[in-house]
């Protein structure tokens, strides 16, 4: 019997051994980091090398780095009383604070006339679309790219940027808001000057000593390449399908995309019933957002990049990471192919 295979990356990605190891050795350290004795001062030795790490690993040198619950928190306290514009596009966390306005093409790309008032991400988490992110860009969810792209924030001319841990395996309930330094943002958790007077309370030093090993691993894969061959097997696998399911469509294809993320539409075919069937036969996937799931109404995503409510009702998401092989990959293929066929005979 073949062991289950995890294809949602973009939802988690499994925990790093060097998170892992790193969140060990901070349950042992006693303190609190506000303290100015040797324990308080320990502790703030563990949070300010993670810091130091993350802002590493994202290209963020010279810029504040404050850490939160999640990107979602981050998204709070760069968007909220901004006025600022997104797509349709923009996971809910951003779209929450913005008026989701801009133009998106068939293609998934966006639009921008004013890079001030506006919030752009990086890479969408259900097709893998890329975006080139204009100069002088108010917010970007960096979140999915992290990681997984060569990406500097320094180097993208973003005012702020948005990352969460578990998305490059690090552990989950930890993220970071990055912006330029001296730059500032209105705290929305207030009663405490941690994080810089940006975000009060008593941090979470397990999950950011997580978080900042996480992201020092992240850097070193994507600098040897991991993700390269990471595509060489979505390539694969979206070949395969194509070949072997007729009318099937791949969402993104021919446009930059993550190097890891295969979005397939077959109308008539519900996203959810697809999810079901591939988690019985062994494989973990997913109909969309993690953050959406549950929900009856079709991808949002898609249905601003103009597919009707049948076709994005029947959305699947594939995405890989660097424990999935070729053979995992063909081997999803087949049953998948073999279910297709299955559902095509019934909707004739």
């Amino acid at each position: 019997m073949n062991a289950r295979a995890y294809l949602d990356w973009n939802a988690s990605a499994p925990l790093r051994p060097e998170a892992r190891a790193a969140m060990i050795a901070a349950m042992d350290v006693t303190g609190n980091a506000s303290s100015i004795h040797a324990e308080g001062r320990a502790v703030r030795a563990l949070i300010e090398r993670a810091r130091a790490q993350v802002a590493a690993a994202l290209g963020a040198e010279g810029a504040d780095i404050v850490f939160t619950s999640g990107a979602t928190e981050a998204a709070a306290l760069a968007c909220a009383g901004r006025g600022l514009h997104c797509a349709a596009i923009e996971h809910d966390a951003v779209s929450a604070w913005c008026a989701a306005d801009l133009p998106v093409d068939t293609q998934g790309r966006v639009t921008v006339a004013n890079p001030a008032q506006t919030a752009l991400q990086l890479a969408n988490s259900e097709t893998g679309v890329v975006q080139d992110l204009p100069e002088g860009l108010a917010v970007s969810d960096l979140t999915q790219g992290f990681g997984k792209l060569p990406v500097a924030f320094n180097w993208l001319g973003c005012t702020m940027g948005l990352v969460s841990a578990h998305k490059l395996g690090g552990p989950r309930g930890v993220g970071a808001l990055a912006l330029r330094q001296g730059l500032d943002v209105s705290a929305q958790i207030r009663g405490g000057g941690q994080e810089m007077g940006r975000r009060a309370g008593t941090e979470n030093v397990i999950g950011i000593a997580g978080f900042g090993a996480a992201a020092e691993a992240a850097a070193r894969d994507l600098a040897d390449g991991v993700w390269d061959a990471v595509a060489e097997i979505r390539n694969c696998l979206e070949q395969a399908l194509e070949a072997d399911c007729a009318g099937i469509m791949s969402i993104g294809k021919g446009q930059p995309r993550l190097p890891n993320t295969l979005c397939l539409v077959t109308p008539g075919w519900k996203g959810e019933t697809q999810v079901m069937s591939m988690d019985l036969a062994g494989f973990a996937v997913s109909a969309g957002s993690a953050c959406s799931s549950g929900k009856v109404a079709a991808s949002g995503v898609l249905r601003a990049m103009g597919l009707d409510a049948v076709a994005a009702g029947s959305a699947l998401r594939v995405s890989i990471g660097p424990g999935i092989t070729r053979e995992d990959a063909l081997r999803f293929a087949g049953v998948y192919t073999a279910a297709w066929k299955r559902a095509r005979a019934r909707l004739k």
